[in-house]
């Protein structure tokens, strides 16, 4: 099953959240936050404008975002959670 998104929606697979602290210890799995950060895997084809262009999208497949932590619909294909969401809910996209 693939989901191609639509409009300015953003098909996004959220990074493992850390399972270590820094000074090296192992966090439980009920202490685990929701993940904040994660890869593009597709794009919409942008937001239809008021004279019937689309708008660019900001990021594009293969970019690490970051996003809020309630941000976007969370949906399971191929049994691995994804998240759906609106370009305006990215907060910046990361570098390197």
């Amino acid at each position: 099953m693939a989901i191609k998104p639509l409009e300015d929606r953003i098909l996004i697979k959220p990074l493992d959240p850390e399972t270590k602290t820094a000074s090296g210890l192992y966090l439980p799995e009920t202490a685990k936050e929701r993940p904040m950060k994660g890869e593009v895997v597709a794009t919409g084809p942008g937001k239809r404008l008021d004279n019937g262009k689309r708008g660019e999208m900001s990021v594009q497949k293969g970019d690490t975002v970051v996003f809020a932590k309630y941000a976007g619909t969370e949906v399971e294909i191929k049994n691995v959670k994804h998240l759906i969401m609106r370009e305006t809910e990215l907060l910046g996209v990361i570098d390197g």
